[in-house]
């Protein structure tokens, strides 16, 4: 069994995080274009949106390199604002047992936490993936103000 670990980080944003849930539950194929330097495709697999069961996937640039996950909706609470996104196929799997990325919205914060086991201990922290959906929140929030 590999090292587990969470990762959690909230950045403040000016619009309201109901938006950024909201454009995550309803608009996600919309990401890559107001992102693209981070997201360059996102599909919905099974589904017609993200609901629960949903089986969606991304293409991103993590550190300059073209990467792909493919994900599997578990939960999605409206009153949290929360959507969970478990890996179930893709290059993020090569270095984690599981990986799962929880994103949720209150007021002016979104937080994103990314919890992992790693396949081996010398696997680094998932800091470089963080630091991009970061910076994709960034760039959505500047999007939904232009609104």
């Amino acid at each position: 069994m590999g090292v587990k670990g969470k990762l959690i980080a909230s950045v403040e944003v000016k619009c309201e995080g109901n938006l950024i849930h909201e454009l995550f539950h309803i608009h996600a194929h919309h990401v890559p274009n107001i992102s693209p330097n981070f997201i360059n495709h996102f599909e919905i697999h099974e589904g017609e949106t993200v609901k629960v069961g949903s089986v969606v996937s991304w293409s991103y640039n993590e550190a300059g390199q073209k990467r792909y996950m493919k994900q599997l909706i578990e939960d999605i609470d409206p009153d949290m604002k929360l959507i969970r996104w478990k890996a179930i196929e893709g290059d993020v799997l090569e270095s984690y047992n599981s990986f799962t990325i929880v994103t949720s919205s209150e007021h002016e914060w979104t937080t994103w936490t990314i919890e992992y086991e790693k396949k081996t201990e010398g696997t680094p922290e998932p800091l470089v993936l963080l630091g991009l959906v970061l910076d994709m929140t960034k760039d959505i929030e500047a999007h939904l103000l232009k609104k």
